[in-house]
């Protein structure tokens, strides 16, 4: 893997539709969208001023291993990472070996499928605010990172700039349709099963993670963007596990608590991040990555 960060991509010849948090996405034909991961970070939904390095080809083929070995995981957008197989105007550009998708355009549902299985986060909030998440009503007297009886769907509204907000399941029936939302749940739940389960036996707790899903000109729902990386899931290592206090972490939560602990009103411009902080949060990337591939991002 280059140690050297890409923060922002050009592809010429290709048209930029959306330069996203992480994300720089290109059109390259009316069926076919390029995404290029790239080692941009965001936090408190700010785009830090340092990247970290490596960080687009872990998420990019991270989410290529989950997309071919889970069974929910199909259909999906992709087409392929194999940068062999990219078209010309694409390998023209060797930066971005390894960090781009060519996937199958569609159109986006406007529901974040979220899928919780223990206690974090905003669910947490809810939690202790209401005795709910999204409408779900939980046992009382739960604590932090506590395992939840089930996986529970917590649908979110896609938020363009600031914060996603929770929503119940009936104002995400309402957005989605009945047939639509109950297919996106049911995938949800099986896909946050499965990955679990194979997770687990490889040191890692999947906590909680979120799912997008969008429809191709032919009606078929496929899923699409990225899936379970450390971007879009909580990673905790199984084996320091202790219900009642925050975890340690595989993802960039990390990043999250070194930021708390500075003068910061998480509003732009983002803070400067020491060189010790960047290591460390590449070097979780890195080890949820081995762990669950058996592979070296390295």
């Amino acid at each position: 893997m280059s140690s050297v960060p890409i923060v922002q991509t050009e592809v010429s010849n290709l048209r930029l539709v959306h330069r996203g948090k992480v994300r720089d996405v290109y059109e390259v034909s009316s069926e076919e969208f390029l995404l290029v991961a790239t080692d941009r970070v965001s936090a408190f939904d700010c785009i830090m001023p340092n990247p970290i390095p490596g960080k687009g080809v872990i998420l990019t083929q991270l989410s290529t291993f989950w997309f071919d070995l889970l069974p929910a995981a199909k259909p999906n957008h992709l087409i392929t990472s194999d940068f062999a197989e990219m078209p010309d105007v694409v390998r023209e550009h060797p930066e971005l070996r390894g960090r781009s998708a060519l996937v199958r355009r569609t159109e986006v549902f406007p529901v974040e499928c979220v899928v919780r299985g223990y206690l974090e986060g905003s669910g947490l909030k809810d939690y202790l605010a209401t005795g709910k998440i999204c409408g779900h009503v939980l046992p009382e007297g739960l604590e932090q990172c506590d395992m939840l009886p089930e996986p529970i769907f917590t649908p979110a509204t896609k938020a363009a700039k600031g914060h996603d907000e929770n929503i119940s399941e009936n104002e995400a029936r309402a957005i989605l349709g009945d047939e639509v939302f109950e297919e996106l749940k049911s995938r949800s739940i099986s896909l946050y099963a499965e990955a679990s389960k194979y997770a687990r036996d490889r040191g890692i707790i999947i906590a909680d993670t979120k799912f997008e899903f969008g429809r191709d000109p032919a009606g078929n729902i496929l899923l699409i963007d990225e899936i379970l990386t450390p971007d879009s899931s909580r990673f905790w290592p199984a084996d320091e596990y202790e219900p009642g206090r925050a975890q340690a972490s595989f993802d960039k939560q990390f990043l999250r608590e070194y930021l708390e602990t500075l003068d910061w009103d998480k509003t732009p411009p983002a803070p400067e991040l020491p060189d010790h902080i960047i290591k460390r949060t590449a070097e979780r990337y890195a080890t949820a990555f081995n762990l669950l591939t058996g592979f070296d991002s390295k």
